[in-house]
């Protein structure tokens, strides 16, 4: 197969163009792959099963049919990964295939998906820390969500090597006892226990639709290793690997222990859980001192996921930053990492954290329900850039090839819309209010770099071009002011 050539916005974000870019490069493929399971797995799995099943076993269909999507949207991710290995991931693609505007949305989106998210992890991560000490005083739980925010950004903040081997040894203790649930659980399954296939006897579709946008933020971090793949060892290859090795692990463990748990504790019990895992153990092995293996085990998951998304935080500003994007202080470094990024993302995680222990938390649900939609947003704008890529660049001989790898971008482009879809209406429209209030950062950030606009192109009669109108000045950018106005007949497009 032959490509073209490299593309053009490759230059400003290419893996190799940054100053210490192979020290940076310090995660390998072990590492990277436990960088997205991290990132995937967080505290949300501990709780989703008692969720769906509401919903009925029409929802372990929903989950199948969202890990399905997942798994391309990663897979679409290790092509545009391996053709631009950059830092900044979806934001790197959309900025190549669709201009710097589409970038900075995508890099926005991201970017207040990745600081609101970090509070749902925290608010639900106290959950847990309480079940052993009992701080439940308002007061009480924004400590413990503290330290929960901020164990894992001085651990990024000590340098990517520290970061990775954290990320590691956290996603071993959180994936082997959530492995050991969902492939023992199903020995003790009884059929009985499941329950109706659509519990709610409403509309098929609308069931499924429903309970798949409740699965959808569970996969929210499939992209991690992308966003940060300057860190990342032999990225042209390594980042396909991880991205698809990541996501299918998650898939795996997120299908087995749902049907594991509906299928060992009775329907409406499971309606009812605070702790699903827990139930399942207990209604295996008898006793009822799983709920503080769980609860552990929750907490390690919980950190984890902290400190795996406190890295992405920061790593997608910074690319946006680099290319003149975002505010230049996102791509202050120190100790191979973007400091300013980790720590302003960390305060808005404590703002949002705070507002949702002081004021109402029924509240914080609907900003997650907007978190899912700006997760989407990103993706879709990948998916987007592969088939446009696909389209107006990929030169192959091999038409199978092309074929299937056209079928994956479209399939991945419809799935982040029925993703959107099924967020609902006011979810979908909070986030679009969120989204366009990036729009006066970016003028701000354009204004700031003296950027105002394009340069018109002048054109003679036949359509020919014949210069460049530099937007700040009205003059040629090619000829001196004395020699304005362009030749008889030009125009200005």
């Amino acid at each position: 197969m032959s490509h073209a050539p490299a593309p053009s916005g490759a230059s400003k974000t290419d893996a190799s163009s940054g100053p210490g870019a192979e020290d940076d490069a310090t995660l390998g493929l072990a590492q990277a792959t436990a960088l997205v399971i991290g990132g995937v797995i967080g505290t949300g799995i501990f709780l989703l099963p008692a969720t769906l099943a509401k919903y009925g076993t029409i929802s372990i269909l929903a989950f199948g049919l969202v890990s399905v999507g997942a798994l391309l949207i990663a897979m679409i991710f290790g092509k545009l990964g391996a053709r631009i290995p950059a830092s900044g991931g979806p934001y790197a693609y959309a900025r190549d295939a669709f201009g710097e505007f589409a970038g900075f949305l995508t890099a926005w989106s991201f970017w207040l998906t990745a600081w609101i998210g970090n509070a749902g992890i925290a608010v639900a991560w106290v959950g847990y820390v309480n079940y052993f000490l009992h701080w439940d005083s308002t007061l009480g739980k924004i400590v413990i969500a503290l330290v929960g925010l901020t164990v894992p950004a001085m651990v990024n903040l000590s340098g990517v090597k520290n970061m990775g081997a954290f990320q590691l040894v956290t996603t071993v203790l959180k994936f082997v006892p959530l492995l050991f649930v969902a492939i023992v659980g199903l020995f003790f399954i009884e059929s009985v226990n499941f329950g109706p296939f659509n519990a709610e006897g409403g509309s098929f579709i609308d069931a499924l639709q429903t309970s798949a946008a409740l699965v959808v933020f569970a996969y929210s971090g499939i992209e991690a290793v992308a966003i940060a793949a300057e860190k990342v060892r032999n990225p042209e290859k390594n980042v396909a690997l991880a991205s698809v090795y990541g996501t299918l692990a998650c898939a795996a463990v997120y299908m087995l222990s749902t049907i594991a748990i509906m299928g060992t504790v009775p329907n409406a019990e499971l309606q009812n859980s605070t702790a699903p895992f827990s139930d399942a153990l207990n209604n295996m092995f008898g006793g009822s001192a799983w709920g503080g293996v769980m609860a552990a085990m929750a907490i390690i998951s919980g950190v984890g996921a902290l400190n795996g998304w406190t890295m992405l935080v920061a790593e997608m500003p910074y690319a946006a930053a680099r290319d003149g994007m975002f505010p230049a202080a996102f791509q202050k470094m120190r100790n191979g990492v973007p400091y300013v990024g980790i720590m302003v993302g960390t305060a808005l995680t404590v703002i949002v954290m705070a507002i949702n222990y002081l004021w109402s938390e029924d509240a914080f649900e609907t900003i997650l329900l907007m978190a899912t939609v700006t997760t989407v947003i990103p993706y879709m704008f990948s998916a987007a850039a592969q088939l446009f890529w696909l389209v107006t660049r990929e030169r192959t001989v091999d038409r199978a090839d092309l074929a299937k790898n056209m079928t994956i971008a479209i399939v991945g482009f419809a799935f982040t819309l029925w993703m959107v879809y099924g967020s609902g209406a006011d979810a979908v429209l909070k986030s679009l209010i969120m989204l366009l209030l990036g729009i006066p950062v970016y003028i701000w950030v354009k204004a700031s770099r003296n950027e105002y606009g394009p340069n018109e192109v002048m054109h003679d009669a036949s359509g020919k071009a014949v210069g460049t109108i530099d937007s700040t000045t009205g003059m040629d950018a090619g000829k001196h002011p004395g020699e304005w106005p362009p030749p008889d007949g030009a125009a200005r497009t």
